[in-house]
């Protein structure tokens, strides 16, 4: 009977400590992923980051920032260059980076997105402005590695690990494109007048030294007009050549006429 009478008092005191249960706990209880952690304050001092795993706050006196350890990619904005040899370009570029320290994340840069973005555009523009057209388009992988250097030595501060910086695309005016266009053809044909040239030497080294072989035998001229002469009527031609030795006629070339 007693219990019954009761019954109402302990109903009245549980239904506001539920309500302020459901309140409160949420506030109270984080759950963190394997890739997140929690960077604490309390009362506005930095106590740390905590996490993975389950994290206990004391509600309106702790505040949790929440911090994504995962690559995070950005698009670096098309940026008009002027390159050393004075060829304008316009470029763009991929960054690849990740949290490494969520307190220095949190405390020194208000937003470390935003920052990390545009010191990659501004590096973009003045690493690129130093290099010559011809190296921003052989030597992209030597320029992607200073750029990488380059923002990651200006974000670490930040807590911010540049992973990789990729140049994507390299846009050139149209007048540049008709001039290297006529460029690689002037090079396509020298080289292949040297390559004539070259061949040119070749067969002339290859016949003077035939020319001394035969000087030393002089048999073999012989042989030679005989293969010239069963390879040209071996043709079917109607004409025919036949060669004859010099040598007939030396007979008549010493006989002299007599003098009057």
């Amino acid at each position: 009977m007693q219990l019954l009478e009761a019954l109402p008092k302990l109903i009245s005191w549980a239904i506001p400590l539920i309500i302020l249960a459901v309140i409160i706990l949420p506030q109270a209880i984080r759950i963190l992923r394997e890739y997140e952690r929690g960077v604490i304050f309390r009362l506005g001092k930095l106590l740390g980051a905590k996490g993975p795993g389950l994290i206990f706050l004391i509600p309106i006196v702790d505040r949790m920032v929440r911090m994504d350890l995962r690559v995070v990619t950005i698009s670096v904005e098309r940026q008009e260059v002027m390159t050393r040899d004075n060829v304008p370009v316009t470029v763009d570029a991929v960054v690849y980076f990740r949290v490494i320290d969520p307190q220095a994340a949190v405390v020194k840069v208000e937003n470390f997105l935003k920052a990390t973005s545009l010191m990659s555009q501004t590096t973009l523009r003045s690493v690129l402005g130093q290099a010559p057209l011809d190296d921003l388009l052989s030597q992209r992988e030597s320029i992607n590695l200073k750029l990488q250097e380059i923002i990651d030595r200006q974000t670490e501060p930040w807590g911010v690990k540049v992973t990789a910086v990729e140049v994507k695309d390299v846009a050139l005016p149209d007048t540049m494109k008709r001039a290297m266009a006529k460029q690689a053809e002037a090079e396509r044909e020298r080289r292949a007048k040297i390559v004539n040239a070259e061949g040119e030497f070749q067969a002339a080294e290859k016949m003077v030294q035939a020319a001394a072989m035969m000087s030393k035998e002089p048999i073999a001229l012989q042989l030679r007009f005989l293969q010239t002469m069963r390879e040209i009527s071996s043709e079917h031609n109607t004409t025919t050549f036949l060669p004859v030795p010099i040598d007939l006629f030396a007979p008549f070339k010493k006989s002299e006429p007599p003098k009057s």
